[in-house]
């Protein structure tokens, strides 16, 4: 223990990489230097938060994730919505190897498709009743002055463009022709609200409530996406 605490102290390695443990909730979940420690707002909206928009979560019969990581969200989606299948996406082949041994110690590979995409490039043909993401989101000032426990998590997982914004913008444009009626899409952008507002004006969003407050997590039905 001695020495896990000075290697945590000495190196600045986060601790997830060290016992190779994240919790979310009451869910636990393996994970390494591959993929970004486990810390998305959107795991406790699920699915209790999101009731005033699912009425039934036996309805939902199709779930994406997208960016997946270790595969957390997708994991906690299949555990609330437990008749859908859920695709489980992203563009770093090492996260979906970390995915893997997370949906295997879960017992959910029936339910959980691991695809290898840049955000809906490999989805043709395929639509959700509900989109989940956390995406990278920093912003380019902010990547550049993030401590050592930053840095040593992916960088792809973190940057997103000069204003964290670039795939944000890109799940915007293509998450309508992947949702069906009456679908919802969520997002975390982290400090990015009045950016995005700025940018997306016409967009009503929805900011739902989290522990961290109303600024990091949107959603939007199908119906509102332009």
């Amino acid at each position: 223990v001695q020495a896990v605490i000075e290697r945590r102290v000495r190196e600045r390695i986060p601790a997830a990489y060290l016992t190779h443990e994240a919790w979310l909730g009451a869910h636990r979940f393996y994970v390494d230097e591959r993929v970004i420690v486990p810390r998305s707002f959107i795991a406790e909206l699920l699915p209790e938060q999101l009731a005033p928009w699912v009425e039934d979560p036996d309805n939902i019969t199709r779930a994406l994730d997208l960016c997946t990581g270790s595969g957390c969200l997708a994991i906690l989606a299949a555990l609330a919505f437990p008749n859908a299948d859920v695709d489980a996406v992203d563009l770093s082949k090492d996260a979906l190897d970390v995915a893997a041994k997370n949906v295997a110690e879960y017992d959910l590979a029936d339910r959980i498709e691991l695809i290898e995409s840049d955000l809906f490039a490999a989805l043709k043909g395929r639509s959700y009743d509900v989109i989940l993401s956390n995406p990278p989101y920093v912003n380019a000032e902010s990547v550049a002055a993030l401590p050592p426990e930053y840095q040593a998590e992916p960088a792809l997982a973190l940057g997103s463009g000069k204003d964290g914004l670039d795939a944000t913008r890109q799940i915007l444009a293509a998450a309508k022709s992947h949702l069906n009626p009456g679908g919802l899409l969520v997002v975390e952008i982290g400090h990015n609200r009045d950016v995005l507002e700025a940018a997306y004006p016409a967009l009503p969003f929805t900011w739902l409530d989290t522990d961290g407050g109303e600024q990091f997590v949107f959603m939007l039905r199908r119906e509102d996406l332009i």
